[in-house]
């Protein structure tokens, strides 16, 4: 009845991202802020990637994963971002409903293809430390491809498919969302069309491509602890550790900040701590992931150490080689 009531009402072809409140004062901050963060996470995440591909002693499949993580999270920030500083800069928080459900497409694909990633690497520990002399042959070069392309794959044609329906809906009255980007729950809310079906369709898609990655993962890391704590030696213990901490970290951050937001939502949860948990997963975790792989990696910063000596060193001898002529 009540979407009845609302085909009748103007039909609306742009929404108002309300962001983090409509403060000016805060304007200038927020957007040093975010415009440092996106700064950060890019020069992180570049030089993750430029470590995977050009380091030779980097190249196993911890490494492979690790690279299209970063380029991931680049994507991640960039469909985020962008957007929200122009919105501080100019503090018009106005975007079309298509460039909108654009956003919402992409962010879904990045952040299911993130989900799936993240249970291969988990599954990929879980060879290295459960099945080591089997290792090599179960997680080879066209293994890890086939894991990638088949997380981005499944990503685009899942979401895809929700897009085909979710692109003709029409909105109509009510065009502001109180979020700094195009979530779909928020935006869906202000449809005239009945969106039941796709709400249904769309609960299930996220479910399984949230909880069954999730599954995936605990099972891998149940394996993985076992199979640490039967390990001797202390030394063995905390080296095997070592090589699972860091994307034990990462997938902590994301899913406890994911299930926060979208699993254990409440009518009394405030908005704006809706939103700050939002940005642990769309915008802190991008920025913090690269500085979580190399403080806790010896690889990552035995790799980076190369570079900056490398460096360092063709820079003294350009000054010498100046200096004799």
């Amino acid at each position: 009845m009540e979407k009845a009531e609302r085909r009748n009402e103007t039909l609306i072809v742009e929404f108002i991202l309300l962001g983090f409140g409509n403060a000016p004062e805060l304007q200038p901050l927020l957007f040093l802020m975010f415009l440092v963060i996106y700064i950060v996470t890019m020069v992180g995440n570049i030089l993750i990637i430029m470590l995977v591909v050009f380091d030779q002693n980097l190249y196993t499949p911890m490494y492979f994963f690790l690279g299209n993580l970063a380029c991931l999270e680049i994507c991640y920030t960039s469909t985020i971002l962008p957007r929200l500083l122009a919105s501080l800069l100019t503090g018009d928080g106005t975007i079309s409903v298509k460039c909108c459900l654009v956003q919402t497409y992409f962010f879904a694909i990045i952040a299911t293809t993130e989900n799936l990633l993240l249970a291969a690497m988990s599954y990929d520990r879980y060879l290295a430390i459960c099945n080591p002399l089997r290792y090599a042959a179960l997680m080879n070069g066209r293994v890890c491809f086939q894991l990638v392309a088949g997380s981005w794959a499944y990503s685009f044609l899942v979401n895809g498919t929700l897009n085909y329906f979710l692109f003709p809906l029409t909105f109509c009255g009510f065009k502001v969302i109180d979020h700094f980007f195009c979530d779909f729950s928020p935006m869906i809310k202000l449809s005239c069309d009945d969106t039941q079906n796709i709400q249904l369709a769309t609960f299930t898609v996220s479910t399984i491509g949230t909880v069954v990655p999730l599954l995936l993962t605990l099972t891998s890391y149940v394996y993985i602890i076992t199979a640490i704590l039967r390990i001797p030696s202390t030394t063995g213990r905390q080296k095997a550790f070592s090589t699972c901490s860091s994307h034990l970290i990462v997938v902590t951050i994301l899913y406890m900040s994911v299930i926060t937001v979208y699993v254990f939502p409440t009518s009394n949860t405030p908005k704006v701590l809706n939103k700050i948990f939002s940005l642990f997963y769309t915008v802190l975790t991008p920025m913090i992931n690269p500085v979580i792989y190399s403080l806790r990696n010896k690889e990552v910063k035995e790799s980076l150490r190369k570079i900056i000596l490398k460096r360092v060193g063709f820079r003294n001898r350009h000054r010498s080689l100046k200096g004799n002529f």
